[in-house]
């Protein structure tokens, strides 16, 4: 069936349809803000997933451990969000696009008409050839997954990023042997570096897990995975966490630039009155002077909201230029980094010690100082850090600032590469 109502523009204030596509915490925020700016027009979320916005990084902690139930997962009370006045559309994705019609086709076959629109249909985990493996997206994922996850069952789990590695901890808690399997030599290298992936490795080492390293799985089987030697694993449960893909396959034929991700400029607009927020979003981030697709939490919701203002206030658009920020909790560490920590050239530590999992590390891109990261230290230590991030300093400066400020020897450090 089609949708009939019409259409005006959000640049002239005529708009009388905003679509929102994705029932995300990107979504959520995109809606919340489009109210918060005064939009009365119709505005639709539209959600693949039949629950409501729910957040997704205790999936991989609390609801995966049996410390949450889904109830407490959900963003906001229903309440909260019928005083929105949405025309909420869950349980049903968004299959087509038609940019120059201004049409969404979803999968029972209705076609929506938009003035504006938002896309936030997030991303989905890949996949390995073989059956019967899970992945953790969902909260249907993870409670099936922790069902069968107890004393004398017997895990593997294939990808040993900050997913897999929360997910290796909680099950490792409940008396679950886990196997882990990695095809990098160093678990997260290529996140956070060598010598701090050293120290999570350890973690999972002395908490039992069988960590290996420098394999890869070539296939799910039903008695656990195969590696490209032709080993087996055996396993009576196995979960893949090998990243994940942007759902974009719906805007194939929209016009729209696609490359891993929706393509966005500064202010996240994709194409003539369509933005993109969140996981699924590509945008060109001013602050680090490059393009980037981030799948945290906290990005969601501000590029939610920066996405949100800009559609509808086109003459006052402000760039999207966040530090990036995210979290993980292992065992007994919480960790917190700021900034862009991918293809860095050194690190170095400015608090703390490595070896004793409690330290705040310093990272360099060039010659600018470009992320924080601290593991088991207090939020406090790192927000003159952020600071620095958000003001891009060079660093020269912030090593010769942290130098002065801890009485370290600055003399080598003022005049040339620091020594420690």
């Amino acid at each position: 069936m089609a949708d009939t109502q019409g259409r005006g523009d959000p640049a002239d204030g005529r708009a009388r349809r905003i679509l929102v596509v994705g029932a995300s915490a990107a979504g959520l925020a995109a809606v919340e803000t489009l109210r918060g700016e005064g939009y009365d027009g119709t505005l639709t979320l539209v959600g693949a997933e039949t629950r409501t916005p729910y957040d997704r990084p205790p999936l991989s902690k609390q609801v995966l451990g049996a410390r949450w139930e889904p109830e407490r997962l959900a963003l906001r009370a229903q309440a909260e969000l019928d005083g929105l006045g949405l025309d909420l559309r869950l349980g049903v994705a968004a299959t087509a696009l038609d940019a120059a019609a201004r049409t969404v086709l979803l999968a029972d076959g209705t076609r929506l008409s938009y003035d504006g629109l938002i896309v936030a249909t997030g991303v989905r985990p890949r996949r390995l050839p073989g059956e019967g493996a899970h992945v953790l997206r969902t909260v249907d994922d993870a409670l099936t997954l922790r069902e069968r996850l107890g004393h004398g069952r017997r895990l593997v789990i294939v990808g040993a990023g900050f997913l897999g590695a929360e997910a290796a901890a909680v099950a490792r808690r409940m008396g679950t042997e886990v196997t882990l399997l990695e095809p990098a030599p160093v678990p997260l290298a290529h996140a956070v570096g060598e010598e701090v992936g050293r120290v999570f490795s350890a973690a999972h080492l002395e908490h039992g897990v069988d960590l290996r390293t420098g394999v890869t799985v070539t296939e799910v089987t039903e008695d656990g995975v195969r590696l490209a030697g032709g080993e087996l694993v055996d396993a009576d449960e196995v979960l893949v966490t090998i990243g994940c893909v942007p759902n974009t396959g719906w805007l194939e034929g929209s016009g729209l630039k696609v490359a891993d991700g929706l393509v966005c400029d500064q202010y996240c607009a994709a194409g003539p009155g369509v933005y993109g927020a969140g996981d699924v979003a590509r945008w060109y981030n001013p602050l680090f002077g490059t393009s980037m697709r981030i799948e945290h939490r906290t990005n969601a919701a501000e590029q939610g909201v920066t996405a949100a203002y800009n559609l509808l206030h086109p003459e006052a658009r402000r760039p999207f230029a966040p530090i990036p920020y995210f979290w993980s909790d292992q065992y007994d560490m919480k960790v917190q980094a700021f900034g862009h920590l991918r293809g860095h050239d050194e690190i170095v530590v400015v608090e703390g010690e490595m070896s004793e999992r409690r330290f705040l590390a310093i990272y360099r891109t060039g010659d600018r100082l470009a992320g924080a990261l601290a593991v088991g230290m207090p939020p406090k230590a790192m927000r003159p850090w952020r600071q620095a991030i958000a003001m891009g300093t060079s660093w020269h400066e912030a090593i010769r600032a942290w130098a002065w400020a801890t009485d370290a020897d600055a003399k080598e450090i003022v005049h040339g590469e620091p020594s420690f």
